[in-house]
């Protein structure tokens, strides 16, 4: 820091199911571009883009996006360039893999996994990808049940209960994050044991999670 040219940092944490979606429309990243702070931390994907299309100024240090490479964030991991870098979380096979490994280990007998996914999530295509590479392996049904909003949960569990899913895989994203505890209650209601893509559904009761720790990338990125 140089003497007398600090400013002090103001945080936006958007909440809940709102987290996402205001974020992604540019409008908080737009408020601190305009109060010319010294650099912008964002949390997962929309966020990220969400500021990188409001300046090119301004560096951003992004937390907790998968695949940033493979959703256009930056052009390079060992290189990001412009004004972007940070923090990211993979969701290659070997990562998916591993997952579902630690899944089989606790629940071996299950073989219909409903799989929650909210298809416009920006790395969705590369998660499903490294998702059905990993069932092939351990040799598991993937019963792909979507949601893109909040109201479409209940729809969602519906879904799982008529397929006869005998577990659950979560997709790691920010608008199922934001509903996690109606996810958690629903799985301990109909006994599925599942597995989660971040530590948020463990901290409301649910059974497993195979994640980075976001709190603790948040901290070597400040």
């Amino acid at each position: 820091m140089v003497p007398g040219r600090a400013r002090p940092a103001r945080a936006r944490l958007p909440r809940g199911e709102e987290r996402g979606r205001r974020v992604a429309t540019g409008g908080r990243p737009a408020e601190l571009a305009r109060l010319n702070v010294d650099v912008i931390v964002t949390g997962g994907t929309h966020a990220s883009f969400a500021a990188a299309k409001v300046t090119t100024t301004i560096p951003i240090v992004f937390v907790g996006v998968a695949g940033p490479l493979e959703a256009g964030l930056v052009t390079s991991l060992a290189r990001p360039g412009g004004n972007i870098t940070g923090l990211s979380f993979d969701v290659t096979p070997e990562t998916v893999a591993k997952r579902l490994e630690l899944f089989k280990e606790v629940a071996p007998k299950a073989a219909r996994l409903g799989h929650l996914v909210n298809p416009n999530n920006p790395f969705f295509s590369l998660y499903i990808r490294s998702v059905e590479i990993g069932a092939q392996a351990f040799r598991v049904e993937l019963q792909r049940v979507e949601v893109r909003a909040p109201e479409d949960f209940d729809g969602a569990f519906m879904e799982i209960g008529r397929l006869r899913s005998d577990a659950l895989l979560v997709q790691p994203d920010v608008l199922i994050v934001s509903q996690r505890s109606r996810v958690v209650e629903f799985a301990a209601k109909n006994r599925l044991p599942a597995m989660y893509g971040a530590r948020e559904f463990v901290e409301v009761g649910g059974l497993l999670s195979y994640s980075p720790n976001v709190p603790e990338m948040f901290s070597r990125a400040g």
